[in-house]
């Protein structure tokens, strides 16, 4: 080892902690710092990983009000507010209909397409008896093809507009450095001949 290397490690041994440092700065042990906002909207694949974190809380065999309520820790907000509240309720023994319904504090069509869907789902599992871990495995999957889907034809959109501009400025650029110079050669040679 070098001399440096044993005066760095001397120097981390001897040395104040961090909690020290904090103190001596005058500034708390906790430093909170605020969570960066994410610019470009909501992430398309939060619901579905939180589908999936749900269908492994319920193949581990959670109670499926305790694998709601873990999985409302996770969960983008308007999921999370049903998860929690199907969660409470079927912790205080509510029926699994009732609880597995759209809040009623919810304006009709705030929840999205995949939160409806699993609110059904749960329905028709509490109903029939039917595996839930499975089904919401797969509203999971479909979640995540439907993201897919969607960020493709957001794509195709962005291709289909850039061609506007683009052939708004290299159609005349054409015209006029390739066809111009071709009509014009053609009609000199045809008024030269004397055929007009």
């Amino acid at each position: 080892m070098s001399t440096a290397a044993v005066f760095l490690a001397m120097a981390l041994w001897i040395g104040p902690g961090p909690l020290a440092v904090r103190a001596r700065a005058g500034t708390s042990a906790r430093v909170n710092r605020p969570r960066p906002e994410p610019s470009h909207g909501p992430d398309p694949l939060a619901v579905a990983s939180s589908l999936d974190v749900l269908a492994v809380c319920l193949t581990a065999g959670m109670a499926v009000s305790t694998a709601a309520a873990a999985t409302a820790a996770s969960s983008p907000p308007k999921l999370a507010r049903v998860l929690r509240r199907t969660a409470e309720l079927l912790a205080l023994g509510a029926d699994p209909a009732v609880a597995w319904s759209t809040p009623p504090d919810l304006p009709e069509g705030s929840v999205d397409a995949q939160t409806d869907a699993l609110l059904r789902l749960a329905r028709r599992s509490a109903s029939s008896g039917s595996a839930l871990a499975d089904g919401v495995a797969d509203l999971a999957d479909q979640s995540r093809d439907a993201a897919a889907h969607a960020a493709t034809a957001a794509a195709e959109r962005a291709g289909v507009l850039i061609a506007g501009p683009l052939g708004l400025c290299f159609l005349p650029a054409f015209v006029c450095l390739g066809i111009v110079p071709v009509v014009a050669g053609l009609a000199a040679d045809v008024l030269q001949s004397g055929l007009l």
